[in-house]
């Protein structure tokens, strides 16, 4: 591999990897002496094609969720079962990761700005921005991004676009499944709202117990299901249905229902 090669994105490999390195020996404890990671499914990634994945899971911090899984992909593909002892396997990551995030989030300090060197496709929110909500049109610039990194690549997304639990789905990620028919991988995580802030940079408490469930791909008709169909695909596949619910009060169900009709009048530019 030349030492001057770049991403799609026009990132220089050499650096990524070395930034990857970096916050990798620096959270791996994180995941293995303050706490304690579960994982379950690393076979599953070992069987994945190198492109065209799209990994999509439930949100619990902007950081730390994203920084495990960067772990658990490498040492999977390492060789490691279910498992991320021994972080030699940082390495040698694996250098066509993405991960979709809120371009606010990524340029909100100088962490954040390295980070997003090591994969993000950063994106403008269309519901929310700077902690206030807005109603603002999708870029086509920012799904091109997408599609970019999916062809390149593995990426990873939370279709929720909040750290907030049992939020709606927003649709434009089911848009991006139909459009770029990536194969679509399920992950569940807990634990990490406990263990982090909600930024996932500051330890909140210790000796928690994490997990990260990665499952089978998606059995999906890109060319024949409806977007709803999808939607309603991801959130019991990421385990964020209200049925996930023990109880679901009055006030929440009547919330939800009100949220998702107002995402929905919102997608008119995916259903132009």
């Amino acid at each position: 591999m030349p030492l001057f090669k770049r991403n799609p994105f026009g990132h220089y490999l050499f650096i990524k990897k070395f930034i990857i390195r970096l916050f990798g020996l620096v959270s791996h404890g994180r995941y293995r002496k303050f706490n304690s990671l579960q994982i379950e499914g690393s076979e599953i990634l070992r069987n994945l094609p190198d492109k065209n994945v799209l990994f999509i899971s439930n949100h619990q911090t902007y950081f730390a969720d994203v920084a495990a899984m960067f772990h658990v992909f490498n040492a999977a593909l390492s060789g490691r079962d279910d498992s991320i002892k021994n972080i030699g396997y940082i390495w040698h990551p694996k250098l066509n990761i993405y991960f979709v995030a809120a371009g606010e989030t990524m340029r909100s300090g100088l962490l954040p700005k390295i980070f997003a060197y090591a994969g993000s496709v950063s994106i403008d929110r269309t519901w929310r921005s700077a902690g206030k909500n807005v109603n603002r049109q999708v870029k086509n610039s920012d799904i091109s991004n997408i599609g970019k990194a999916i062809k390149d690549g593995w990426v990873i997304t939370f279709p929720q676009g909040t750290t907030t639990p049992f939020k709606p789905i927003r649709r434009g990620t089911a848009h991006i499944i139909k459009t770029y028919k990536p194969v679509v991988v399920p992950i569940v995580i807990d634990g990490f709202r406990r263990s982090f802030d909600k930024k996932g940079l500051n330890i909140k408490r210790k000796n928690v117990l994490q997990s990260m469930v990665i499952k089978e791909p998606l059995e999906i008709d890109y060319d024949n299901e409806e977007i709803s169909d999808i939607v309603t695909k991801i959130e019991y596949a990421i385990e964020q249905h209200p049925s996930f619910l023990k109880v679901l009060s009055p006030k929440e169900a009547e919330e939800y229902i009100k949220e998702e009709e107002e995402l929905n009048k919102k997608r008119e530019f995916w259903s132009a």
